[in-house]
């Protein structure tokens, strides 16, 4: 069945895989960017059920343009694929802008309460990247990475403050939590998954070194897009090679 997608940080990594699939398959894709000529770039032939909308995820009033279904005006859309970050600098050890993620899902839930209060119905299943090395239960990265991942502290503590953001919330949610992210798709390569519930802990423990941002974007179209979500949804969910 064709759904529709809100897309908030498609414009490359894993974001940007799960839209190309998204597209590729069939679905209607509203994705909002800072600058549409990128999508027109990466999306030369101009797909039909891509919509892209000029905006900044921190504009709760822009982030609610991509929230309306179009086939649907009364409704909201079925999934938001929600892959904001901001890019690191290991020289100052921080961020262009250390807060994106939790600006972001401030907007977003602003956004969403600001459509019901218009009248339009549904819960859609907000699908969020997160990281490792957040955990309150359990270490989920390989010794050998914790001197890199202390130096992502900056990020890190945004990824930590947008899932608390996302616990409090009545939303359906899922934080993706993948390991150090590379480049290149291996499609043949075995995804392990570990499962953390934000109140009873570790469910399922995985943990490894790395996964491409090719692999994470195909991971969550389909687990998250088309897949039954049941057994993540208020959950954490680390994902590794």
């Amino acid at each position: 069945m064709s759904k529709t997608i809100a897309f908030f940080g498609a414009t490359g990594g894993c974001g940007l895989s799960a839209l190309n699939l998204s597209i590729s398959n069939n679905h209607t894709c509203i994705a909002l960017c800072r600058n549409p000529d990128k999508l027109s770039t990466l999306f030369p032939s101009k797909p039909t059920n891509l919509v892209a909308i000029k905006g900044n995820a921190h504009d709760a009033e822009a982030v609610a343009s991509c929230l309306v279904n179009p086939s649907d005006p009364s409704r909201l859309v079925d999934i938001v694929c929600f892959t904001i970050g901001s890019v690191f600098s290991f020289a100052k050890l921080t961020t262009e802008d250390p807060n994106v993620c939790e600006k972001a899902m401030d907007a977003l839930f602003k956004a969403l309460d600001t459509l019901r209060q218009q009248g339009k119905t549904g819960k859609p299943l907000l699908a969020v990247i997160s990281t490792t090395g957040i955990s309150k239960f359990q270490r989920d990265v390989p010794i050998a990475f914790l001197p890199l991942y202390k130096a992502l502290h900056v990020p890190h503590e945004d990824k930590r403050v947008m899932e608390e953001r996302l616990q409090a919330s009545s939303e359906r949610w899922i934080a993706v939590r993948p390991s150090l992210l590379v480049d290149g798709a291996v499609p043949e390569r075995k995804i392990r998954v570990g499962v953390e519930d934000p109140v009873k802990g570790v469910e399922v423990k995985e943990f490894g070194y790395t996964i491409s941002r090719e692999d994470v974007g195909r991971w969550i179209y389909e687990n998250l897009i088309v897949g039954e979500t049941g057994r993540y949804e208020g959950k954490a969910v680390g994902i590794t090679w």
